[in-house]
């Protein structure tokens, strides 16, 4: 069966068919599917990253992972403050945010550390990187953004999606929810005391980032002398909880069937 020849034509290039809500209700489905993609290929990326660190390693940089995609009357109304043009390839260029990924980590150094950790995959491309942890916005906000392209192989090749990824603590993502729900309560207009306080509180938050991050290195350094001094027995009976832990039985068939 071959494919309808709609289906080869290329959305960022096109104008909204306004006139004709089927086909435009067909594109911008098409459209925000690609965007839904590109989010999920980055979730299965981090989720894979976490899972490996839950197996094989001692601790986990992160903490929880959340995606949403714009919603229709949400794009709607950004274009409409940015004077996006009419077009698929000016919405793509004009809003990077449609499909969202927000990262949550114990410590700051994890934010970075998992930053690194994806960026260096080889089929993504990063565009832009803006560190509103090194540099706070003025209201207090910290997290870091990365704007990633991401491939997304469809039946007719690959397309290029922009997905928006936040990385930032446990403590930045309970204030940055905060500030989230005040603005939404006041319509934007946060009385000046209140916006004081508000960025009082991103200073507490950052402060106590470090304080953690500081008792974190020292509980680092108990390898020595300290949890790796337990007997081996007790270390992998911490693990026997874990279905992906092969068993002492699994592993002595293995061991024969290389001896054999």
């Amino acid at each position: 069966m071959e494919l309808s020849s709609r289906a080869t034509v290329p959305l960022d290039d096109d104008v909204l068919h306004v006139g004709d809500p089927k086909l435009l209700r067909q594109d911008f489905s098409r459209f925000m599917l690609r965007h839904r993609f590109g989010m999920e290929e980055v979730v299965t990326k981090l989720t894979i990253l976490r899972d490996e660190f839950d197996l094989m390693h001692d601790t986990n940089p992160i903490e929880h992972i959340a995606s949403r995609l714009k919603s229709p009357d949400s794009l709607a109304e950004k274009m409409r403050r940015k004077g996006t043009r009419p077009t698929y390839a000016s919405i793509r260029e004009t809003i990077t945010d449609i499909a969202g990924v927000r990262v949550t980590c114990s410590f700051v150094s994890d934010v970075y550390r998992v930053h690194d950790l994806l960026t260096s995959q080889d089929d993504l491309t990063v565009l832009d990187v803006r560190d509103y942890i090194a540099a706070p916005k003025t209201n207090g906000y910290r997290s870091l953004h990365t704007l990633l392209e991401v491939p997304v192989y469809l039946s007719d090749g690959p397309v290029p999606v922009t997905v928006e990824v936040q990385l930032r603590t446990i403590a930045m993502d309970f204030w940055a929810s905060l500030e989230h729900k005040i603005h939404y309560k006041y319509r934007g207009a946060v009385p000046d005391d209140l916006a004081e306080r508000l960025c009082d509180a991103a200073d507490s938050a950052h402060a106590l980032d470090a304080r953690m991050e500081a008792l974190h290195d020292e509980v680092r350094h108990l390898g020595e002398d300290g949890v790796e001094t337990l007997p081996r027995q007790v270390r992998e009976d911490l693990l026997t909880g874990d279905e992906l832990v092969p068993s002492e039985a699994l592993l002595e068939q293995l061991r024969r069937l290389a001896t054999d």
